[in-house]
């Protein structure tokens, strides 16, 4: 929210997606222990992708994003978004990232509004 470092916001930056990567890993170490996300980044199609295959176990947003969403965790297999979600941490730039996610979601025939 501060004008003067929002520029730096990028939560599809490879580095964001590692740390998220890393708190579901050590939340899953934990014997019954699971980890969840809410808020506009839970709730962004493009991400859905990348937190299922990272391990994300769920997923808490607004009622609007639940069908996008919805579409996307029942039309690909959890291995399918693990290769994906580990070819997007190879990458440099949030950028990147998200032009990969697009090409993928649309290869799968899969279209965001």
């Amino acid at each position: 929210m501060n004008q003067n470092i929002s520029y730096l916001y990028d939560p599809y930056h490879p580095a964001i997606l590692r740390l998220v990567k890393n708190c579901i890993q050590a939340s899953h170490s934990e014997v019954g222990k699971f980890t969840g996300m809410c808020g506009e980044f839970a709730g962004d199609p493009y991400a859905t992708l990348l937190l299922m295959g990272l391990g994300l176990d769920e997923f808490s947003m607004s009622a609007s994003s639940i069908p996008q969403v919805k579409k996307i965790v029942r039309s690909v297999t959890y291995q399918q978004a693990q290769d994906i979600a580990n070819h997007a941490l190879t990458l440099t730039t949030g950028d990147e990232v998200q032009a990969y996610v697009k090409d993928e979601l649309e290869k799968l025939g899969i279209t965001v509004m």
